[in-house]
């Protein structure tokens, strides 16, 4: 295997593991001399955790805050890392660029030391190391798929970097895809298949099949992904709860079974997490920011109760569904976003009463006049941080990844409509209607189903941040990025007005992200990618 390195300092894996230190020789230098037994090792796989998921304040990296870089949702403040890649306002020297790609490349330096020096601590339990070691490089894939993800061919390290190899030219990415694809596979067999009792967070072998699946959809590798996908339906180890908004409060957070990938509180040193202020409406003396606030083009998308879009349902015109976006809708509307008209801690929102702290012109408040209603329970409203538990993957995207990959191969069989249907019924739409076995359903080309699971997947996981790796993938940025961001609508002298928040441009080659002009001066090996 051709191995290309990045330069990195090789003590930067020190950041996080705050006890590493606190060894036999606090000033030493070799590894040995901090990294000698089995909790050394538990340290290390928890700390390169902590760099994965990052703390819950941390607005540029947490997942939920990833929607404001698509056509779902808006981020007020350029500093968040997405207003500016979502309006298309940058260039290679934008440095947002440098932030996600230093972290990254920082990522995998510590963590190809640790997997190379992960022999060294001692082990009583042979198994205990192995699941260690196969987490550590489960980690490690996780981070080039997201780096293939947003910059294609870039380079590839599988062992400590040197400055001899530094120099030579990124990997392309379909080789390095075909590495980790197979590399996958392997450390999901090593893997324990039950999810742990405490530390659940980290990867077992079903939830790191998750993981690849997902990536394994998301580059077009559909007949693996429908294998990885149908493998954790027959394992029979999670299921759908039965109440889909209470996945996203207090009610059903911690409880359920349907969760595969969890970002909890034990994955960020149990710091109190910040959903409500990130995502929540400024109310009364709350905490509530609006920092990610849902867009009209993420409302309208949400088809009726009865599995079809609002312009084409003949109980109201789309006029009427756009005035009034919970008139017949899909009940995960109303679980996951609340605006003008809806209730909110018993009271009315109002956004456009001026002495409201929700009316849309104020600082904290949504400037669409719509907010996300996942991950925001009112007993967070006026306390200063809450212990929710966050899905990174749930079982809901396991089914509609083996309907999509199915649909996209058109080899569309029962257990793709069986998967759509569960997603809709547990959703709670109407389904003497909606349910796709009906006879309506038998004449659908095949761009009907991929209309049909797109917009399923995009309603099931509004607000949890796939919605920018999907439109990337599915190629359609150019489309839905070159409108308006708006929000609410009504009816003022007469006529229908929606609020405009701001722009929005995509070029054909913002596909790919530029390497920023300073890591092209670090790395000779790099180019730039096209159109930058």
């Amino acid at each position: 295997m051709k191995r290309l390195l990045y330069p990195i300092l090789i003590l930067t894996f020190l950041i996080g593991c705050d006890d590493f230190l606190d060894k036999r020789d606090p000033t030493a230098t070799s590894f040995v001399e901090f990294f000698n037994d089995e909790e050394d090792l538990r340290r290390v796989v928890y700390s390169s955790y902590l760099d994965v998921f990052t703390n819950p304040t941390s607005r540029p990296i947490i997942f939920y805050m990833d929607e404001a870089k698509s056509d779902n949702a808006y981020s007020r403040l350029a500093d968040d890392r997405h207003q500016n890649i979502a309006n298309g306002n940058f260039n290679s020297n934008t440095y947002d660029f440098l932030y996600y790609y230093e972290l990254y490349m920082k990522h995998l330096g510590r963590l190809n030391t640790f997997i190379a020096n992960v022999d060294v601590p001692y082990v009583e339990d042979e198994s205990v190391r192995g699941k260690y070691h196969g987490i550590l490089e489960a980690l490690r894939v996780w981070h080039y798929f997201r780096l293939t993800m947003r910059w294609g061919n870039v380079p590839f390290v599988l062992e400590p970097a040197d400055l001899e190899t530094a120099r030579q030219p990124a990997t392309p990415k379909e080789e390095i895809l075909n590495t980790l694809f197979i590399l996958a596979d392997e450390i999901a067999a090593k893997l324990p298949p039950d999810e742990y009792t405490s530390d659940k967070y980290m990867f077992n072998r079903y939830s790191f099949k998750a993981l690849t699946m997902r990536y394994a959809l998301y580059n077009g590798r559909y007949e693996l992904a429908a294998k990885l996908a149908k493998e954790i339906i027959d394992s029979k180890k999670y299921s759908l709860y039965p109440v889909y908004e209470d996945l996203f409060n207090y009610k059903g957070s911690k409880v359920n079974n349907e969760f595969i990938m969890w970002f909890d509180m034990a994955s960020h040193n149990n710091s109190a997490t910040q959903s409500f202020q990130h995502l929540g409406p400024h109310y009364r003396t709350g905490p509530g920011q609006s920092y990610c606030v849902p867009t009209k083009a993420l409302v309208d998308t949400y088809w009726t109760a009865q599995g079809r879009p609002i312009d084409k349902c003949p109980l109201h015109s789309k006029e009427e569904y756009e005035l009034t976006p919970s008139l017949n809708r899909d009940p995960r509307y109303s679980a996951s976003i609340m605006g003008h008209g809806d209730l909110f801690y018993g009271e009315e929102i109002d956004i456009y009463n001026e002495n409201s702290p929700m009316f849309y012109q104020n600082l904290r408040s949504s400037r669409t006049g719509f907010w996300f209603r996942k991950f925001v329970d009112e007993t967070d409203a006026f306390k200063s941080g809450g212990n929710m538990d966050f899905p990174l993957l749930r079982y809901a995207e396991v089914l509609l990844t083996y309907a999509e990959a199915k649909i996209m191969l058109n080899q569309i069989d029962e257990l793709t409509k069986k998967c759509i249907n569960d997603v809709r019924r547990r959703a709670g739409l109407d389904m003497n209607y909606a349910d796709v076995t009906l006879p309506e359903y038998n004449s659908y080309t095949q761009q009907q189903w991929i209309d049909l699971i797109r917009n399923e997947r995009r309603i099931e996981l509004a607000g949890e941040g796939q919605r920018y790796d999907d439109i990337i993938r599915w190629r359609i940025a150019e489309v839905v990025l070159n409108k308006p961001a708006e929000g609410h609508t009504r009816i003022v002298d007469g006529r229908k007005v929606t609020l405009k928040v701001e722009d929005r441009s995509f070029k054909p080659h913002n596909y790919l992200w530029p390497f920023h002009e300073n890591s092209l001066k670090v790395e000779p090996g790099l180019i730039q990618n096209p159109g930058y």
